[in-house]
């Protein structure tokens, strides 16, 4: 298969990437060539830009397109206007959703759409400009699109390290601050195993729309996990939600991915679609042990992208243990 990939050499993209490769596909990536430019010299190159410069593209034409990294509509059209293709597959993501119960799939609401007037990308338009990017996406390739909408992507080579902190952090030794109650849920995804199902959706050029998420564990089996792989006698202080909302931390950023038990449902979407049209996922342990030795190899001693740091640890856990004491009689 002759197949272009908008991205393809960060994170998710170079696992899409080495998925297509080592599928034996004709691989051409399109991108400015300023991250990882040295990976992939068996595919072909285009340097270009989405915004600036799509000479590039003028005029090609694809068996398929899989477009990992599309956040403004007005660039989902440039592109689709510039080549032609049997079959899109879209990147998007759950964050496209109005709502996040416990059990919500590809019928729940969408947010509405960007205007033309949302031209940044904040925590704020990020959903709604990613729904306009579908809209843009599909008109362009009707009946010949699919929408990929992954949950949280983790493993190796994640450059946010939102998950990767737990790992790093539960691997330190000593007392954790760890945020609300053992069976606190947490839903993710391996990349590996997303570029896998990008893939096979581009390959049988299935038309549909697929929330790509894992399977819901809980933050206690995640960190017990990454105890045992890591071999740490870290002991973990789990803070409730009231105390870590009353002590200013932000859900989603201070705690990476912790939210408090009313919106927890965003940790439990379905994936019954996704799984019934082929979605592999691994155990959560191999994910874990390889996401540690990336690290090890890679990233050892570098700081964390995520996470609060190990002064607001210490002043967290102090704080609740002199709530704690307050409270005896």
């Amino acid at each position: 298969m002759k197949l272009l990939i908008l991205g393809g050499t960060r994170f998710v993209g170079r696992h899409m990437t080495q998925a297509a490769l080592d599928a034996g596909h004709d691989v051409t990536l399109f991108n400015r060539g300023r991250t990882n430019a040295d990976l992939f010299p068996q595919a072909t190159h285009i340097i270009g830009d989405r915004q600036q410069n799509l000479s590039g593209l003028a005029g090609t034409h694809w068996d398929a397109v899989i477009d990992v990294n599309g956040y403004m509509p007005d660039d989902v059209r440039r592109v689709t206007e510039a080549l032609t293709t049997h079959h899109y597959t879209f990147i998007s993501t759950i964050s496209v959703y109005a709502q996040h119960d416990a059990g919500s799939n590809e019928h729940s609401p969408l947010l509405p759409a960007a205007g033309p007037d949302v031209q940044q990308i904040t925590g704020e338009t990020y959903g709604p400009l990613k729904v306009a990017c579908e809209q843009a996406a599909a008109a362009a390739f009707a009946g010949m699109c699919s929408i990929v909408r992954p949950g949280l992507v983790v493993g190796p080579h994640d450059h946010t390290d939102r998950f990767t902190y737990y790992l790093v952090t539960a691997a330190t030794g000593g007392i954790m601050p760890t945020p609300g109650t053992p069976d606190t849920p947490m839903q993710v995804i391996d990349g590996r195993d997303l570029a896998q199902f990008t893939l096979l959706v581009t390959e049988r050029r299935l038309t549909d729309v697929f929330d790509a998420v894992g399977n819901t564990h809980t933050l206690g089996k995640i960190l017990e996990t990454a105890r045992r792989i890591t071999q740490s006698d870290t002991q973990f202080a789990w803070l409730p939600d009231d105390f870590l909302l009353a002590n200013n931390i932000t859900p989603w950023q201070d705690f990476p991915l912790w939210l408090p038990r009313d919106m927890a449902g965003t940790h439990q979407r379905s994936n019954t679609r996704a799984a019934a049209a082929g979605l592999a996922l691994r155990p959560l342990e191999d994910t874990l042990r390889d996401l540690w030795q990336w690290w090890q190899q890679e990233r050892a001693g570098s700081p964390l992208a995520a996470g609060i740091n190990p002064a607001r640890a210490r002043e967290l856990l102090a704080l609740f243990a002199s709530s704690q004491v307050k409270k005896d009689p």
